[in-house]
């Protein structure tokens, strides 16, 4: 398949975990565009980057594994894996909690997967083979380390010799100061949304954070252009919905 658009760093505006906080809200209560959206916009973007970059552009019969936490991040992930699973890929999906533990709209997603019939696990395979591990385990609600069954997952994947595709954050990582908590997803790629975030551009996270793509999720751009934010962001999504972020290094 044909490569993604690529943009520089410098024509793309970075934003904090409090801003991107401000643009979460401002969605939901000043333009009512709903969270289910978004994360219907954040899963469909990183299946296609999935098929795209790491699938050789067919998933059928490709084993792929989706790590989901309760959250947000997780809800990405889950249409990932529903969208992956309807193209033919062989999805296990490796959760950190149980599915009452989930919050509302991701639990939703998660029920969808389970009508599917998509195997669904709290514990990783002992001896499994991938094309691609699919990280949605923490995105930019990270608080200190992660713990329990979200460090267990990350620690599995980085012990795999599959590529690993990251959704907003590689999980573990702090979106705005770019610390790398312990443990922390060393992923190939990261799909970050709407806006990147501050701490991807840290030279402390390069290795963690690979290649960086960044997703439309529908976000207008006179939102960016209001207060408190006042951002100029310019048509960056006219030609592709997922865009290549090319960092000084």
């Amino acid at each position: 398949m044909a490569p993604f658009p690529t943009v520089p760093e410098s024509e793309v505006p970075f934003v904090t975990t409090e801003q991107m906080v401000e643009v979460d809200r401002a969605m939901i209560e000043d333009y009512g565009i709903m969270l289910i959206q978004m994360m219907e916009n954040a899963g469909r973007n990183l299946a296609h980057l999935a098929r795209g970059r790491f699938l050789g552009g067919d998933p059928q019969g490709k084993p792929v594994a989706v790590l989901a936490g309760v959250g947000g991040n997780g809800g990405g992930a889950l249409i990932c894996a529903r969208r992956l699973a309807n193209w033919g890929a062989d999805v296990q999906v490796l959760v950190t909690r149980d599915d009452d533990r989930f919050r509302e709209i991701p639990r939703h997603q998660l029920r969808i997967l389970r009508a599917m019939g998509l195997p669904i696990m709290r514990r990783a395979p002992e001896a499994p083979h991938f094309d691609l591990i699919v990280d949605g385990v923490i995105g930019y609600s990270l608080n200190g380390a992660p713990r329990g069954g979200s460090a267990e997952l990350i620690a599995w994947a980085n012990e795999q010799n599959a590529p690993t595709l990251s959704l907003d954050a590689p999980s573990g990582i702090d979106t705005t100061t770019g610390i790398a908590f312990e443990p922390s997803i060393r992923a190939t790629a990261t799909m970050t949304l709407a806006l990147p975030k501050e701490g991807l551009r840290s030279p402390a996270v390069h290795t963690q954070v690979g290649e960086l793509y960044l997703a439309d999720i529908g976000v207008p751009p006179a939102l960016y252009a209001a207060p408190p934010l006042e951002l100029e962001v310019g048509t960056m999504f006219a030609q592709s919905d997922i865009v290549e972020v090319i960092l000084r290094l």
